[in-house]
């Protein structure tokens, strides 16, 4: 069964995730730090270090939110970082941070499918997505598109929650999940289907080898994962 936001509505996926992030998009930045206690900001930065010996100029952040690993990608120096979402709600929230920040040349936010991205092939340098891929309404095609916009020789670096498997972890990690999560959402964001579906997403995420398996199988080389934090989220890595 397909895990979608909104269980009794009849929209596709796709359509019900634009809608969600459209209606937490004002208080996502804050909830993402603070129901992470800040590690998704360490994440990030070891996500993007991966990348510093290819030095990419030209990068894609796919599902890119309100930017925040964009920004993180600025420190590779590149010429260009283009976001791409299918939020308009998340973009308008991005744009004016960039705008903020005076950093608007270099980071474009661009509506924009993941499933059908509005570029050439073997376009970018190096393609980075952070707790995005589980979003898809098609997992592979999503990826397949991305390995078709990468360069040869480019890296994908894709940041995603998993599923903790230690015996004394895993118990805290699905309690915090499962209840403290959605309460503290449904308190902040005004909507509790939002932080219902992230760790129902991510349940029926398939994680760690069984997602290298998935970008082995449509091209990727090279592929690698690293779970972060006791596995709370996993760090992929793949070449085209």
């Amino acid at each position: 069964m397909e895990i979608v936001p909104y269980k009794n509505d009849s929209a596709g996926k796709k359509q019900q995730v634009a809608k969600m992030f459209d209606t937490i998009s004002g208080n996502y930045d804050f909830l993402n730090h603070f129901l992470s206690f800040g590690i998704d900001i360490s994440w990030r930065k070891k996500a993007i270090r991966l990348l510093e010996i290819d030095k990419p100029q030209l990068i894609l952040d796919v599902a890119t939110g309100t930017g925040d690993f964009a920004i993180q990608a600025l420190k590779l120096h590149p010429k260009k970082v283009i976001g791409v979402d299918i939020s308009e709600g998340m973009l308008e929230v991005g744009r004016k941070k960039m705008i903020d920040r005076g950093i608007e040349q270099l980071i474009e936010m661009r509506s924009g499918d993941s499933e059908n991205l509005p570029f050439e092939e073997n376009k970018f340098d190096a393609i980075i997505v952070a707790f995005g891929v589980r979003n898809f309404e098609d997992l592979k095609k999503g990826l397949s598109e991305m390995l078709r916009v990468l360069k040869p020789g480019g890296r994908v670096v894709i940041l995603e929650f998993s599923k903790p498997t230690s015996w004394y972890f895993k118990p805290l990690y699905q309690f915090y999940f499962r209840f403290v999560t959605p309460t503290i959402g449904k308190l902040f964001s005004k909507d509790s289907s939002a932080y219902s579906y992230l760790p129902e997403s991510v349940g029926a995420f398939p994680d760690g080898k069984d997602f290298t398996s998935i970008l082995d199988g449509l091209g990727y080389k090279n592929t690698s994962c690293e779970p972060l934090t006791f596995g709370i989220s996993t760090l992929y890595t793949g070449v085209k």
